[in-house]
């Protein structure tokens, strides 16, 4: 098994281009089996969730060719409504083909997705949204069968939390349902945009994306489009993160700076200079960070919780203590045990993390908890003295291309090792 290794210490400096949002392009894929016709969707990152993404359109009867950073999709000719157990374990966000599937097929048979395991992270309100467009589903032996007479029918849904899944998963089935279908307390996350700005290309009739409240008139078919995935303003946070960890300056190209307006000042707190202009970001670091009073994780426009990890390796390093209250999954600390490998002083009662600034992280053998902890636990490596080595990269290779490459571009000291 490969694992990253680390010289840390070293202040990058340089030019970084944002990839296309691992967020947006799995939900806009799923919603390509909808298309009658062929798609092309431009900026598509190169991320073991996108391949497992692609693996599901074939299996379903999608021709799915890839070229660089493009990926076309051609659902003409599918069929399928089954999607077999391995793949569907392969990513958490594979239950947003359910609603896809069946608003195509009428039908359709699923297990429970996979992913990082942070905390119950439970697809009732998926269900529960389906089911009230019409779909009958019976839950047995970890599996869904699902079946619709006719087409679904749309109605007013009222969410009980914002859940960027579950409005993905109504848009999708809400599409080519008949009437009218108004998702009420949606989620607002650019992602959620950006999926809509794709169906409407397809020919899907949406209002109020970005909003708490869409509204989707149902209409017989779509066709297929040419669409360019927005920036990913993730990775966006985990490159000003690693700015900011090694005292360092870099500028980030191909960013879209109004979905990082949550993150920007918590860095500015932290001591850090960030100037915007167009699509590019540049950040600069002080040779020691200050501490950032709070950081609470909240639905968008709020602080996001998947840059919560991100901003913690950070403040490891800075002067003073820094409090988070992460508010969205109930298991988003296992990073914290790994940083505390490296040095980190850091205290976890329930949702709450205090952290205590240290002087210096040192290098250790650590493994990645998941996705975003893992990235963080490249950020504590990338200022850490001495040498890291970091194992279970499939974490990171489901959110993060070329990200050794990446770092090596900018100053970093990192190369991956057999």
């Amino acid at each position: 098994m490969s694992k990253l290794v680390i010289e840390g210490g070293r202040r990058l400096s340089g030019v970084i281009h944002i990839h296309g949002a691992k967020n947006s392009a799995l939900p806009i894929l799923a919603a390509a089996y909808l298309a009658q016709g062929p798609c092309e969707i431009e900026n598509c990152p190169l991320l073991s969730d996108v391949q497992a993404a692609g693996k599901i359109l074939q299996h379903l009867g999608c021709t799915v060719e890839r070229e660089e950073h493009t990926m076309r999709v051609d659902a003409s000719e599918a069929s399928g409504f089954t999607v077999p157990d391995g793949l569907m374990r392969e990513m958490r966000s594979s239950i947003v083909f359910l609603g896809a599937i069946a608003a195509r097929t009428g039908k359709a048979e699923l297990s429970f997705p996979g992913g990082c395991e942070l905390g119950p992270r439970p697809i009732d309100q998926h269900l529960s949204a389906l089911r009230q467009l019409g779909l009958q589903i019976c839950e047995e032996g970890g599996r869904l069968e699902c079946r619709v007479k006719g087409r679904l029918t749309g109605c007013p849904i009222s969410l009980s939390f914002p859940s960027v899944g579950a409005t993905e998963n109504i848009l999708l089935a809400a599409v080519t349902a008949r009437g009218t279908t108004t998702i009420i307390n949606a989620a607002r996350e650019p992602e959620i945009v950006d999926l809509c700005d794709f169906l409407c290309a397809c020919g899907a009739h949406i209002r109020g994306a970005g909003e708490g409240t869409i509204v989707i008139d149902g209409v017989e078919r779509l066709h297929g489009c040419r669409h360019r995935v927005i920036p990913d303003r993730i990775e966006t946070a985990t490159y000003m993160g690693a700015a900011a960890i090694t005292g360092g300056s870099l500028l980030l190209k191909q960013v879209k700076s109004e979905h990082v307006q949550a993150i920007i000042p918590v860095f500015e707190e932290a001591g850090c200079q960030v100037a915007v202009w167009g699509d590019e970001l540049l950040i600069s670091a002080p040779g020691r960070l200050r501490r950032v009073h709070t950081v609470r994780t909240l639905p968008y426009p709020g602080f996001p919780t998947d840059a919560q990890a991100l901003m913690m390796a950070p403040m490891c390093v800075a002067d003073g203590t820094s409090v988070f209250i992460e508010t969205i999954f109930e298991s988003r600390y296992k990073h914290v045990c790994e940083l505390m490998r490296m040095g980190a002083q850091i205290k976890v009662e329930g949702r709450v993390a205090v952290v205590e600034g240290v002087a210096e992280l040192f290098g250790a053998p650590v493994e990645c908890t998941d996705l975003r902890g893992g990235a963080a636990l490249v950020l504590a490596a990338l200022a850490a003295n001495g040498t890291t080595e970091i194992t279970q990269l499939h974490h990171l290779e489901r959110g993060y291309e070329a990200m050794a490459q990446t770092f090596c571009g900018v100053g970093a000291a990192a190369y991956l090792q057999e």
